[in-house]
């Protein structure tokens, strides 16, 4: 017995259970038999709706001309006798399945053919999501009162219908992709309070996606996708006319013009209608032929394959190589370049622009015949996997029984013939694409032929040397670079690379070989990319990727060269490969007011539930994010105090993030302490020292942090497992250093150092305000005060923010003696100098010798604690450049001394960032800086220094 029929007669017994078979004729029977064979889902409908047998053999009633009218009639009267939303609810869900039956059970019998299947599944949709929100819409203005703008006119509710639904094109299990609007602002008239037409319009948007969204004992109608619309998950739901148009004149972005091109709007007919039609037209046609699209496109292929490499997809008939995906983007290309000259190319469809670009000559009729038919395989391909299980996949199967369902509706024999079909399709689609989008084939011209047959063949060390001689290395450079090639080589044929990225190597090596002896350190260079390729060289993808994108290799080697640690960190996390494909993004880091919607974008793709990935998102966009800093730093596009700011406010976007993560996971366990329910506080604060508060975080610096919550916290947790509210801001802290140390695949997150905190290690890992405050007045050493002031806020809410604030203004501003003071301060750092200090007499710690960047903390530190009491603005600050600004503001240092700590703490600090790039020890040779040390040193000594009891006496 082989598979189908195994799944037939399984099918088959469920449903004799509950109606009798036997009035069946042997060719209806046959039927059923085959369909339950090849469809999971025809069979589990029919046995959720045995009722539905019978129609599947009634004669004529779902001829293809009139079906959509069909559905359009029939889902009216069905909603006709509806009057609540329970019942609209079982009610959509069953007409959707009856509906979604007839077309697999055509498809699948070979009784219609793919054209209708589009056709049909499309109006189905179109006209549950449409008649679905009228219904609401009438309900709610019963209930709430009727929208209408400020002249009075009503006002209707429209919905823009994406992607394949917007091109009429949608496939069997396809989420939708909408987008809500309204046309103007206003005020409800008739409810029993007034609402403003967005508060209306946002109900009834979260009315319709329940309706067709939310799962029930019947299913669900459609899995509804919001974040195509403008701000994506965090706009929302519903925007007037106006709010739109703004929008993306101002803000829309590529992809969204890309989106908009398929674009349809569905409500009823007026002149709103034609508004909203004619106001979304510019922005996605422009008037003059855009060559920039291309370009675009390329990205956005390069990001969607991106993704494929991270989800380890295979066999995927949408975004593979030569995938549906690389067909949509021609027909976009041609839209998107030409379409506002073009009207002809302003189709919804993908079908009828391809149709278009032969009759405007655009494209020629044999390559757009080539993609229609190749076309129509994977769309008909895609349909059959989606019909055996109503289940939105592109993916072939691996089990045994799907793939021969699958064979057997497209009509072929076997399995290889198939596949070996396949293939053939996609392959002819990726060439297409590549006529018309892909990137250009690289020039090789840089390539010497001698280097090639370096790699190539097996020359013997005088040769090799020879050739090297030509790029101008001394014999001892040439030998150390040849033997590193020779290595790598042998240890290519140790691994099992395969023969694809054997064939990739092959090209990559002589390419990469060539641009290293172009440098200025060729050997420590070639170092760094071998290190590199010998961490993906398993990894054929990658290899592709660097052999495909010539851009992303220039990139790489541009960057390698620059940085030892960045090299290192891409050896180490290759998926940061894929930042190169971009230059514009690569080389321009995120806004600083961006960091916290860009996290919270870019970790929307992870599911809340799953904390494993959660963690290792935090920590990819952690490493992509710095990439892109060093990648700025190293441009010369980032100042040093830029790259101290980004790399600053990354760190508190994922302070956030984390906390944010940590407080929801505390209270579904414990529920919420007593001292915060009912507002929206949380009573909790995390206070950044050292370089995180001064806003000077370097690339390796560790996170130095306390934790605080409210002084009055007594009382429980009002969950159903209450603890004590101590308890509770206890675990809270627990869990937020588990999140920021758990070791991923991608390492930790931050090193995080909690030592500052009151008593140190043996001291509360979360102080309440008071004690803090108690600790600081009355048992804090002199430098605890020290760090104090470089001590601000980086999470809380305003109540507890500003209570931070006031404690360390009080104890900054405390009365001190001057000689005390300056004792504890230089006796401190003579301490820390005598227990870090790296070098010897001919050379400079930049931290830690004299004139070196803890002097000038130091003297800012002493400035601050010495006079805050008599001049409050000292305290303002935390970092140190703005402290010494506030120095010469108020007196303290004359204009020329302010310029010179500050531009000799910015010239150290920023020599410290180039050698920890090049994974580099922070001494350097005596000379350096020696003119500013020496003054930095004199300062020293007539600020702090002369304070110094002995030297009073």
């Amino acid at each position: 017995m082989d598979h189908l029929t195994a799944a037939a007669d399984h099918h088959l017994a469920r449903l004799v259970e509950l109606i009798e078979l036997d009035s069946l004729s042997v060719e209806q029977q046959s039927d059923l038999r085959r369909a339950f064979g090849l469809s999971d889902f025809i069979a589990n409908s029919l046995y959720k709706q045995p009722e539905l047998v019978s129609m599947c053999f009634e004669q004529g009633l779902f001829e293809q001309n009139s079906r959509c009218l069909d559905i359009q009639t029939e889902l009216s009267q069905c909603l006709a006798d509806c009057h609540d939303e329970t019942k609209l609810q079982k009610l959509l869900r069953q007409f959707r399945r009856k509906h979604m039956l007839i077309i697999a059970w055509r498809e699948l019998l070979g009784k219609s053919d793919l054209a209708e299947s589009l056709e049909h599944t499309s109006c189905l949709a179109d006209e549950l999501i449409s008649q679905s929100s009228q219904w609401l819409y009438h309900k709610q203005c019963q209930e709430l009162g009727e929208p209408r703008s400020e002249e009075g006119i009503a006002q209707p509710f429209y919905i823009l219908a994406m992607g394949k639904l917007g091109g009429k094109e949608l496939n069997f299990s396809s989420d939708i992709d909408l987008i809500f609007t309204f046309p103007e602002n206003g005020e409800t008239h008739g409810g029993r309070r007034e609402l403003s037409n967005q508060q209306f319009f946002i109900r009834l948007g979260q009315r319709v996606i329940a309706a067709l969204n939310q799962p029930t004992v019947d299913g669900f109608v459609f899995r509804v996708d919001m974040r195509l619309r403008p701000f994506g998950e965090s706009g929302p739901l519903v925007m007037s006319f106006a709010a739109f148009e703004d929008y993306y004149q101002t803000q829309g972005r590529d992809w969204e013009r890309y989106a908009m091109v398929k674009a349809r709007v569905l409500g009823p007919t007026s002149l709103y209608k034609d508004e909203l039609e004619t106001m979304l037209r510019p922005f996605v046609f422009r008037r003059y032929i855009d060559f920039s699209a291309i370009q675009s496109l390329r990205q956005m292929k390069a990001m969607i394959s991106a993704e494929v490499r991270r989800k380890g997809l295979k066999d995927n008939i949408k975004l593979g190589a030569g995938g549906i995906r690389e067909i949509e983007f021609v027909a976009q290309a041609f839209q998107l370049i030409r379409g506002g000259r073009e009207p002809l190319l302003q189709q919804k469809g993908l079908r009828q622009t391809l149709q278009a670009l032969i009759e405007l000559d655009v494209m020629p009729s044999d390559r757009v015949n080539t993609l229609l038919d190749s076309y129509h395989f994977l769309r008909r391909t895609e349909n059959v996997l989606q019909q055996i299980d109503d289940k939105q996949t592109q993916t072939l199967p691996e089990n045994e029984l799907d793939k021969q369902r699958l064979i057997t509706a497209l009509g072929f024999t076997d399995w290889d013939s198939f596949y070996q079909q396949l293939t053939h399709v996609m392959s002819q689609v990726n060439q297409e694409f590549d006529w018309v989008v892909g990137e250009n084939e690289q020039q090789d011209d840089e390539l010497d032929s001698d280097i090639t047959e370096l790699w190539l063949h097996d020359l013997e060390q005088d040769e090799a040397l020879a050739v090297l001689a030509k790029f101008d290395l001394g014999e001892e450079e040439a030998l150390k670079f040849y033997r590193i090639v020779v290595d790598f080589k042998k240890e290519t044929q140790r691994r099992a690379v395969g023969p694809r990225g054997r064939e990739n190597l092959k090209k990559l090596m002589p390419l990469l070989t060539c641009k290293a002896l172009t440098k200025a350190a060729p050997v420590t260079l070639i170092e760094r990319l071998v290190e590199l390729l010998t961490s993906i060289m398993t990894r054929t993808a990658y290899l592709e990727l660097l052999n495909e994108n010539h851009g992303a290799l220039k990139q790489l080697v541009r960057l390698c060269d620059a940085s030892a640690r960045i090299a290192a960190q891409l050896a180490r996390h290759p998926i940061l490969l894929d930042e190169l494909l971009d230059p514009q993004h690569l080389y321009n880091p995120t806004p600083f007011e961006q960091y916290k919607s860009d996290l919270r974008q870019y970790m929307l793709r992870i599911p809340e539930e799953d904390m494993e990935q959660q963690m290792e998102g935090l920590r990819q966009y952690k490493q992509i994010q710095r990439l892109r800093i060093s990648a700025a730093d190293i441009a010369g596009a980032l100042p040093l105090m830029k790259v101290s700011d980004h790399l600053t406010y990354l760190a508190e976007a994922i302070m956030e993030y984390v906390v944010n993560i940590a407080w929801q996971q505390m209270i579904e366990k414990y529920g919420e302490p007593s001292n915060i329910q009912g507002s929206e506080r949380r009573g909790f604060a995390v206070i950044g020292y050292g370089k995180l508060g001064g806003i000077e975080l370097g690339y390796g610096s560790d996170l130095d942090v306390v934790f605080l919550h409210d002084t009055d916290v007594s009382g429980y947790t009002n969950g159903q497992k209450e603890i004590d509210n101590k308890q509770f801001y206890l675990r809270l802290g627990q869990r937020i250093l588990h999140l920021f140390s758990t070791r991923t695949s991608s390492g930790i997150l931050y090193e995080v150092d909690m030592r500052l905190r009151p008593q140190g290690d043996s001291g509360l890992l979360v102080s309440s305000m008071a004690a803090y405050q108690q600790y600081l007045e009355q048992e804090a050493w002199t430098w605890e005060h020290q760090s104090l002031v470089r001590a601000r806020c980086v999470y809380g809410d305003e109540a507890i923010v500003e209570a931070f604030t006031q404690i360390r203004l009080a104890i900054l501003a405390k009365q001190r003696e001057i000689n005390v003071l300056a004792k504890d301060v230089v006796d401190m750092r003579q301490k820390m100098r005598d227990h870090l200090l790296r070098a010897d007499e001919t050379q400079f710690d930049l931290k830690q010798s004299p004139g070196g960047m803890v002097d000038i903390e130091f003297m800012a530190q002493f400035l601050v604690l010495a006079n805050t009491q008599t001049m409050s603005a000292m305290a303002r600050w935390s970092d140190n450049i703005r402290i010494f600004e506030t120095c010469v503001e108020q007196g303290l240092l004359s204009p020329e001394q302010g310029k010179l700590l500050s531009e000799s703490y910015c010239h150290i600090r920023d020599a410290a960032h180039r050698l920890t790039l090049n994974q580099q020890t922070r001494v350097v040779s005596a000379d350096r800086y020696e003119e500013d040390r020496a003054k930095v040193i004199d300062l020293w000594d007539s600020l702090v220094a002369c304070h110094y009891p002995s030297s009073a006496e």
